[in-house]
């Protein structure tokens, strides 16, 4: 199925609210996780964006690019549940990967909850391998670990 032209661009303040709708909606948000924080974050400075993706003016796709100078990372990459099938996905990690190669970024990692299979074999199209590195985690802001 051919994909609709996507408009992208890096966020606005005028597009948070609708972003955090439609991460909502594909259940990428956690109750640990402020999703306007993480916006708010991601735009503080140059190694990270949040991308956005609009078809004939409505945003349909997204994804937070970000990068320690060796490592990138993706997160929140979402399609609009009525909009999935198109290739939207995609296209917004295609973007992604552009981002990243601009800034001189030579690998892009990103986590994919272990229940979520249909992710995994989305992005296994795109190339993408399960790694052999165990992530470990710590909260600084004293909460419990969570899954």
């Amino acid at each position: 199925m051919p994909s609709p032209s996507l408009a992208i661009a890096a966020i606005t303040d005028a597009d948070i609210s609708a972003v955090v709708a439609l991460w909502q909606a594909c259940g990428l948000t956690r109750p640990w996780n402020d999703p306007a924080s993480d916006i708010a974050l991601a735009r503080r400075g140059p190694s990270s964006a949040v991308l956005v993706g609009r078809d004939a003016g409505a945003i349909v796709a997204t994804a937070m690019v970000g990068h320690d100078g060796h490592r990138g990372w993706v997160y929140y990459v979402a399609v609009d549940p009525n909009s999935q099938g198109k290739g939207l996905g995609r296209t917004m990690m295609a973007a992604v990967e552009d981002w990243l190669r601009a800034a001189g970024v030579p690998k892009l990692q990103l986590l994919v909850r272990r229940e979520n299979a249909k992710a995994s074999a989305f992005y296994q199209t795109l190339g993408y391998e399960e790694s052999t590195s165990v992530m470990l985690a710590k909260w600084l802001d004293g909460r419990e670990a969570t899954p």
